[in-house]
């Protein structure tokens, strides 16, 4: 989470394992794809900076946030990869529509990493403004593309020391 203590993009190096032969598929939502892109973009830049090769980074994109469900548990259904990144964007408008694709594409990510066999790393900014939005994708509060890359990094090292053990 950003805040004015924690930047997105501020993490200990040496803390995260290397990501040579890890697999990655990431989803991102085309709605507000200045944003989503830019975070698709730190995500793949940070997979790349710890190991990950082009070839082991699959992006698929589906139309909105509230489909980031369906592609990320067609990509965990495929056994193809080691995690899953979802990304998204909602801004608030005026209506109640900011909330309830919130509200469900959060519990559909939570209950599908909950039984997923891989970790799906939740990457949906859901802010009040574009200016959030713009300050967490490569902005003043750094890009949370970057720390959902390490954070799937992590759980794919999490999850081979469990088996391991």
């Amino acid at each position: 989470m950003a805040s004015k203590l924690h930047n997105l993009s501020d993490y200990d190096f040496s803390r995260v394992p290397d990501a040579k032969g890890m697999r990655f598929g990431i989803v991102v939502a085309e709605w507000n794809s200045d944003i989503t892109g830019a975070l698709l973009e730190g995500a793949v830049a940070t997979l790349k900076k710890h190991g990950a090769l082009e070839a082991d980074i699959h992006t698929q994109t589906v139309p909105g946030s509230f489909e980031l469900v369906y592609g990320s548990s067609l990509m965990v259904d495929s056994r193809r990869f080691d995690a899953v990144i979802a990304i998204g964007c909602v801004i608030r408008g005026d209506t109640p529509h900011f909330d309830y694709i919130c509200e469900g594409t959060t519990q559909g990510l939570a209950a599908l990493n909950n039984r997923a066999q891989i970790p799906v790393v939740y990457g949906l900014l859901t802010c009040n403004t574009l200016q959030q939005a713009l300050d967490r994708c490569g902005g003043s509060l750094g890009n949370k593309g970057d720390e959902c890359a390490v954070t799937a990094i992590k759980m794919i090292d999490f999850r081979r020391q469990l088996e391991q053990a």
